[in-house]
């Protein structure tokens, strides 16, 4: 097998790719520590906790839209949990499943920290690109995730702890 090297365009590609997602997660992480005092990953729990009907959804099924291992999310709910701002119940239908919910500390926490972070995203990122640019960051960034979700190539779905799927749901 032969190694498709980078084109030189590619690699400066592939290295501004690199450096504007380390230095952008960087400030976003430093404004919710500050703002907030929780990382970046705490944040989009809440949020994504917030978006969810009745504030509540299975661990599994949160661990997938956040495309992280459900041992991360296990963590990081666990210091939620102890912090108040989310609460952890039994799936009622599934003794083995469980599903997070966000208390209401959690969602004024969230509140709280929604405008700080929301600005910095737009000044750091919005704010410097056109709106040609936003659409081309939306289709790049969509071409990629379903790229990487989709690719034969890539472990089986069941393989990935993100996108391990309950076959029973729980209300």
């Amino acid at each position: 097998m032969t190694t498709r090297w980078l084109t030189p365009e590619e690699q400066r590609a592939w290295r501004a790719y690199i450096a504007a997602s380390s230095l952008l997660e960087d400030a976003i992480d430093r404004q919710l520590q500050q703002d907030a005092g929780m990382p970046h990953l705490y944040y989009s729990i809440l949020s994504v906790l917030s978006e969810s009907p009745e504030r509540r959804l299975r661990m599994t099924d949160l661990a997938e839209r956040l495309k992280i291992t459900r041992s991360r999310l296990t963590y990081a709910v666990t210091r939620l949990e102890k912090d108040g701002m989310v609460r952890r119940e039994a799936c009622r239908h599934d003794k083995r499943g469980s599903i997070a919910a966000l208390t209401d500390d959690g969602f004024a926490v969230l509140d709280r920290a929604a405008p700080g972070h929301v600005e910095t995203v737009r000044s750091f990122l919005f704010d410097r690109l056109s709106e040609e640019q936003v659409g081309q960051l939306e289709e790049i960034s969509t071409a990629i995730a379903q790229g990487l979700q989709e690719d034969g190539a890539r472990p089986a779905s069941d393989d990935v702890p993100w996108r391990r799927r309950s076959s029973t749901a729980c209300s």
